[in-house]
């Protein structure tokens, strides 16, 4: 009996002891004086600790984020995967590449060559994406911050099977992205929204299992009525995040 009790505390302090980990990596990347003070004033509305917490990230993870914008995300990931694990990077990455990449503490990112493959055609609202391959397999997860809504129907579909091809199996796939009215019709307004019911049924229709949903970004005063980028609104956007399994 006190062979099992001692077995489960060494169990618990393990899981602990891991978790904390988590915690005081993000904490010395969100710290770190390469960062921003413009990524600094973010922070408390991003809240990446307790997002990449409910994604589960681990040190030790294969991890791709996608479209990493100008590297808020990329800068607290990659020095958490640093020591065990590994950061790659794809889909519109010119920005992190020409300011994050190769600098003190980011040289083990890799870029993935899928950048010259989007547009905007003429007329839409919408990007569009040629088809692609990461060429990497056998990840433990696939990121992507407020870039979803950026597609059309079938470029979300080519990036969806995409990072389906390349999780391995029980591979996780986290999500946020601005909300938009469930049905609501495209317009001027919600251009840069998306229906979260929509991006659960395209995720299952490709094969994607639904772990689990946060209200970490929920926003009661946003009315989901007008453009994000407003001043009313900016800052202050309700988000849904959304977890994903590959079987």
């Amino acid at each position: 009996m006190k062979l099992l009790i001692t077995a489960l505390l060494l169990s618990l302090t393990v899981v602990v002891q891991a978790a904390n980990e988590i915690d005081s990596k993000v904490a010395i990347a969100l710290a770190a004086d390469s960062r921003p003070q413009a990524d600094r004033d973010r922070d408390h509305n991003r809240k990446p600790l307790d997002t990449l917490k409910f994604f589960g990230l681990k040190d030790d993870m294969r991890v791709l984020e996608l479209i990493p914008g100008g590297g808020w995300y990329t800068r607290v990931l990659a020095p958490v995967l640093a020591e065990n694990g590994q950061l790659y990077i794809g889909l519109s990455t010119r920005r992190v590449e020409e300011n994050i990449i190769g600098t003190p503490g980011f040289e083990k990112v890799e870029v993935l060559a899928t950048s010259d493959n989007m547009r905007r055609l003429q007329g839409s609202r919408f990007y569009a994406m040629d088809e692609f391959e990461f060429g990497v397999s056998g990840l433990d997860m696939v990121l992507t911050f407020r870039n979803v809504h950026n597609f059309d129907s079938d470029s979300r579909a080519r990036m969806t099977r995409q990072v389906f091809k390349a999780l391995r199996s029980g591979g996780l796939y986290g999500v946020v992205d601005h909300t938009r009215r469930h049905m609501e019709a495209a317009d001027g307004e919600n251009r840069r929204r998306i229906d979260p019911v929509r991006v659960i049924k395209e995720l299952l229709d490709a094969g994607f299992e639904f772990v689990d949903y946060s209200d970490l970004h929920f926003r009661a005063d946003d009315e989901l009525e007008y453009e994000v980028g407003r001043r009313s609104v900016s800052g202050n956007t309700d988000r849904f995040t959304m977890l994903f399994r590959k079987p």
